[in-house]
């Protein structure tokens, strides 16, 4: 469908309606229409004026009419927490990134069926030997993986860490969120920062972020005492001390 004509947004990135599993949402796209994707998915808002950014696949998103909307359609994004959403009915809830770095007790199970992941690398010097560590929390089982990765920077770690979080997911229509203490991997990942290193890592991590239907990254502070993202950091350590691989086991 090619959009109506209308004005140009010089220096922004306009909006279009679109619908996401039979739900109304806006979605960033170019000035002719086309959804800016990267990756394989795309910055959605759920309301106007709604600060709350979530990426959605595009491959899901279906045109409502052909009207573009400026880019102050919606207020300045901010990264949602896996806890609150206005998605649909059943799904996982999900609320602002700056409301998960700041609480003291980010979750510790996974809601409906929902994956739950904390994901932290470790590096003995920067670089030097690597390693990651990642939780992972599927109903009520919990499976940990510690793995060393050589010589490495503590940046490719955390990209290590959640890419083997997204290959870990057999069912890619399960919601996955992915707690982790790098503000970078956030940022390369889903904030649209450019990559300047590590840019075949982070395009496998895209990849494979882009292959799940339903993935969020939330912040949390490192070394602050959170129980899982503190394990999580545990496993990466024992990794780059005993140099070696446990794989994944139950915990």
């Amino acid at each position: 469908m090619t959009p109506a004509a209308g004005p140009c947004y010089i220096g922004a990135m306009p909006w279009r309606t679109m619908r996401l599993r039979n739900q109304k949402v806006l979605a960033r796209c170019a000035e002719d229409g086309s959804l800016a994707e990267d990756g394989g998915r795309v910055e959605i808002r759920y309301k106007p004026q709604d600060g709350r950014a979530y990426r959605a696949g595009v491959r899901n998103l279906k045109p409502i009419g052909d009207e573009i909307l400026p880019d102050d359609h919606c207020g300045p994004a901010e990264v949602p927490d896996a806890s609150k959403s206005p998605a649909k009915k059943g799904a996982a809830k999900k609320s602002s990134a700056k409301k998960s770095a700041s609480s003291a007790n980010p979750p510790t199970k996974p809601t409906g069926n929902e994956v739950l992941v904390y994901a932290d690398g470790a590096c003995s010097g920067n670089p030097g030997p690597a390693g990651l560590g990642v939780v992972r929390l599927e109903g009520e089982g919990r499976r940990v993986l510690s793995e060393f990765l050589g010589d490495g920077t503590n940046n490719i770690a955390e990209l290590a860490a959640i890419l083997r979080a997204a290959e870990s997911m057999e069912d890619p229509s399960v919601p996955l969120r992915v707690y982790t203490d790098s503000s970078y991997s956030i940022g390369v990942l889903q904030k649209g920062w450019k990559a300047k290193k590590n840019k075949e890592l982070v395009a496998d991590c895209k990849k494979a972020l882009a292959r799940l239907e339903d993935v969020v990254l939330i912040h949390v502070k490192g070394h602050a005492g959170i129980e899982l993202n503190e394990v999580a950091d545990q496993l990466a350590v024992a990794a780059v001390e005993s140099r070696g691989t446990s794989g994944w086991r139950d915990a």
